[in-house]
């Protein structure tokens, strides 16, 4: 970026993980001191008295984007204040009609060229017989998705995050009552896995997001179930420690966090 040029992390978001409970509580999550700041509680004007928040994502200038389920309904959210405004987003029947989700840096063409969100469905959500997720893309100008395809092998219901220097990764367990989970590598053009991390004594339970912060993972799970409380673990790539490091006693199900993060 040239030194008079725009400033391209001028987010909320860029040095916190946000994340959204199953009771609409908004908090930010402060990786060095693994703590939590409540924002407040989204009231987003969902006509389905039953919807409560399924997954999110945070972009670069701090704003949130949150679909709840079982409407598919898409709304975003300050990340300073929890207000909350609907989008123009139809709500999808099949694979989307709920998501995981998360931005990832474009940095094809050598530079900055902004970020794209990604989000992962599954066809069988709906009719509580999970299948095979697919990945695509969701366009928050014009709110179309765009599809690139079964991940391969395939996986189940993953929490997406990305980075500031193009990784796209995603979180899930096969069986999400008992462990391990897996966080993978994903290549975003294809869906294919690149890599595979197993985390044995992960459990995904009522609820699971994650976020990349400062060259980690950190995990948010809620091992007893909806409505108990969340557990935070890390992983360290660099040496491989897996580390419960704090919780809440609310269920998270959704986080998000800027590609304008630290990467180490």
């Amino acid at each position: 970026m040239p030194p008079d040029g725009p400033d391209l992390c001028p987010d909320a978001g860029s040095t916190l993980i946000y994340v959204i409970s199953s009771q609409n509580v908004l908090m930010a999550f402060n990786p060095p001191t693994a703590t939590f700041t409540t924002i407040g509680t989204l009231r987003c004007p969902d006509p389905d008295p039953t919807s409560q928040p399924f997954s999110m994502a945070v972009d670069r200038l701090g704003t949130a984007y949150v679909v709840f389920s079982p409407s598919g309904n898409l709304f975003r959210v300050s990340t300073k204040t929890a207000a909350c405004a609907p989008t123009a987003y139809v709500p999808q029947t099949g694979a989307f009609n709920v998501f995981g989700m998360g931005y990832s840096a474009n940095v094809e063409d050598g530079g900055d060229g902004g970020e794209t969100l990604y989000i992962a469905g599954d066809p069988g959500f709906g009719a509580g017989m999970p299948g095979p997720s697919v990945l695509a893309s969701l366009d928050t100008t014009t709110f179309q998705i765009n599809p690139v395809g079964s991940f391969s092998p395939p996986i189940t219901g993953p929490e997406l995050t990305g980075t500031g220097s193009g990784q796209l990764y995603g979180f899930y367990a096969p069986n999400d009552s008992v462990p391990p989970s897996f966080i993978d590598a994903i290549d975003k053009t294809t869906a294919r896995i690149q890599s595979s991390t197993i985390l044995p004594g992960v459990t995904p339970g009522g609820g699971w997001a994650f976020g990349f912060w400062g060259g980690d993972f950190y995990t948010f799970t809620a091992p007893g179930g909806l409505g108990t409380p969340s557990v935070v673990t890390r992983y360290r790539p660099s040496d491989g420690t897996i580390v419960q490091v704090g919780g809440t006693p609310v269920t998270i199900v959704g986080a998000g966090v800027s590609t304008c993060a630290p990467q180490m």
